[in-house]
């Protein structure tokens, strides 16, 4: 074997890898998608040709829910450029084209110093385990999202850049929407939707 055979054979192996990885993984340079794997082609039914490229603006219901949650990724990253939460995503194509569902992502900016330059992403399609089911507004969305993080008001406002009061003014609507009487049965609401 010569010395460049290994080096093939280690770069085959983890395109295998992130080929056939278990969950949904992108590759972004500037909030553009360079990479995907399979996974994420079947949950967002999709195919390559079509995501790579593209914005990541694609996958998001609403253009202002893609730019609010880009600030809120560069304002949250740790000191190491790990990021992750759970949001609203949408299909892209296939039998379920349009269609909203719950989704964990998770990633890492590669430069902590400019969090959009590069990064890998992963996403989790969380639909079998939490539908939408109730017509929410893109702000109601956000907040629902961080509600089930466990966030008071004043956090989800400094994330969401409004007021405590704003942020309650939106989780009274939710209670209603979902016959809840307190935040925590709200929130477990949220999660058996």
């Amino acid at each position: 074997m010569r010395s460049s055979e290994p080096a093939a054979a280690a770069l085959l192996d983890y395109r295998n890898a992130f080929e056939l990885a278990p969950i949904g993984l992108i590759i972004s340079r500037n909030r553009l998608m360079v990479d995907c794997n399979r996974q994420v082609l079947e949950m967002f039914g999709t195919t390559s040709d079509a995501l790579i490229g593209q914005s990541f603006e694609l996958l998001y219901p609403t253009p202002a829910e893609f730019e609010r949650t880009g600030a809120r990724i560069a304002a949250s990253l740790n000191a190491s450029g790990w990021y992750a939460d759970e949001r609203v995503m949408k299909r892209v194509g296939g039998a379920q084209r349009g269609e909203l569902f719950w989704c964990h992502v998770s990633g890492r900016a590669l430069d902590p110093s400019a969090p959009h330059a590069a990064g890998i992403w992963s996403f989790e399609d969380l639909s079998s385990k939490r539908r939408i089911g109730i017509e929410l507004t893109p702000r109601e969305r956000e907040i629902a999202a961080l509600l089930i993080e466990g966030l008071t008001s004043k956090q989800i406002g400094k994330r969401l850049a409004i007021s405590p009061r704003t942020v309650d003014v939106y989780r009274g609507r939710l209670m209603q929407k979902y016959g809840a009487s307190t935040t925590p049965e709200l929130v477990q609401k949220l999660l058996r939707a």
